[in-house]
């Protein structure tokens, strides 16, 4: 295993262990499965293992197999406040007390802001204290570091890094995420920082896998030297130096051996100008179902009703070239739940995007196309009142 530094010279794997995907069994995650698949990665050399809140049972799951076998000491754990769900002081501590005790543990590694996606999301928390309590905890030694993980856009992105002195971030990144959400100009930005970058989604939820148009799977063939597409995926992530640690969903032994292998081989800087035409011919093929031609340059921005223009699109051309419950799962989370909206919606037909389009799109009647296909009314009837509940107006403490 190759190991990373975090901010302090502590060594982090390359590859880290996302839990969620544990095995489940019934209701419930099969611990058995689980705990054989943790000890293998722990012997490979993986040490940093991903887990959150919301993962319904995954915290406990994990706290049990650390426990009994004796590894807390050995690994970093990292989890997430659901800040999205937090009200009060009082809740930002109880709901980080029952963290601990589901962990069975008295400290959390590295400890992140669950999917920040714009700054509103940061300013909510700071009104409610959360400077002061990141200290004390900081100061008890029961959090050693602070992060965030982000899903949003490259702009919210840069105005969270800089609004607080992290310590590390968790983005949503991959060989076709390169210019959406944080994308490399974040990770770039993080890097110049000296906050290391957590990566999730490497293959988008599998997709860069399982969903892959045959052509792309041909190309892949017939390069020298053959990898599978995971391999290609990851490769491409740990070829770029700011790259600290990815995040994997294993769930097979299997899946531990060859991910620890690619970790362990590969080396940032690798790649050359071979490797980066077959990803731009990759891309190519990925992105011949694409209904508009956005790149994700952010030209269009900023929109004077605050529509996301890139991520609208985004989201739009994952129904056709993934799957629809990719797009319409993708602008629900980037799109849907901000606190401040970025819908297509909002948008009055002002054109002033259109005049700085490189691609020349027609931007205000594709937003209304993407809106019909990718925010469809039952979607609407869902999210609006997830909203309401999420952003409800709190009392000050």
């Amino acid at each position: 295993m190759q190991y990373r530094n975090d901010r302090y010279g502590n060594p982090i794997s390359a590859l880290g262990f996302g839990c969620m995907r544990f095995t489940r069994k019934g209701g419930s995650f099969d611990v058995a499965k689980a705990e054989k698949e943790v000890l293998r990665a722990v012997e490979l050399g993986v040490n940093y293992f991903d887990t959150a809140y919301l993962y319904v049972g995954n915290e406990a799951c994990l706290g049990e197999i650390l426990s009994r076998n004796h590894l807390r000491e050995k690994v970093h754990i990292a989890t997430k406040l659901p800040q999205y769900k937090i009200a009060s002081a009082e809740a930002i501590e109880a709901c980080f007390q029952e963290e601990l005790r589901r962990l069975q543990t008295d400290y959390i590694d590295y400890y992140l802001m669950h999917m920040l996606t714009d700054i509103a999301s940061w300013e909510r928390l700071e009104k409610l204290g959360i400077r002061d309590w990141i200290a004390r905890k900081k100061q008890e030694g029961a959090i050693r570091q602070i992060g965030f993980s982000f899903h949003g856009n490259t702009e919210m992105f840069l105005k969270i890094l800089n609004a607080y002195d992290w310590d590390f971030c968790q983005i949503q990144y991959n060989y076709m995420d390169e210019n959406a959400q944080a994308g490399r100009k974040g990770l770039r930005a993080a890097a110049e920082k000296g906050i290391p970058v957590i990566i999730m989604e490497p293959l988008r939820g599998g997709r860069l896998v399982e969903l892959l148009p045959e052509k792309a799977r041909a190309l892949m063939e017939r390069h020298t030297p053959r990898r599978s597409p995971a391999e290609w995926a990851l490769r491409w992530l740990w070829n770029q130096p700011e790259v600290t640690c990815v995040l994997s969903g294993m769930n097979s032994l299997e899946m531990v051996e060859e991910n620890c292998r690619v970790a362990s081989e590969s080396k940032a800087g690798e790649f050359g100008p071979e490797e980066e035409a077959f990803f731009e011919e990759l891309r190519r093929i990925i992105n011949e179902k694409m209904k508009v031609g956005c790149t994700g340059c952010g030209y269009c921005l900023p929109c004077p009703r605050g529509v996301d223009i890139p991520g609208i699109f985004r989201c739009y051309n994952e129904l056709y070239t993934e799957s629809r419950f990719a797009g319409w799962k993708e602008y629900v989370q980037v799109i849907g739940f901000r606190r401040e909206p970025g819908f297509a919606s909002q948008c009055v037909g002002c054109g002033k995007c259109r005049q700085h389009c490189p691609q020349g799109i027609d931007i205000p009647v594709l937003l209304k196309k993407a809106e019909r296909a990718a925010f469809p009314p039952l979607h609407r009837a869902i999210v609006y009142p997830v909203r309401r509940f999420m952003f409800r107006k709190t009392k000050k403490v």
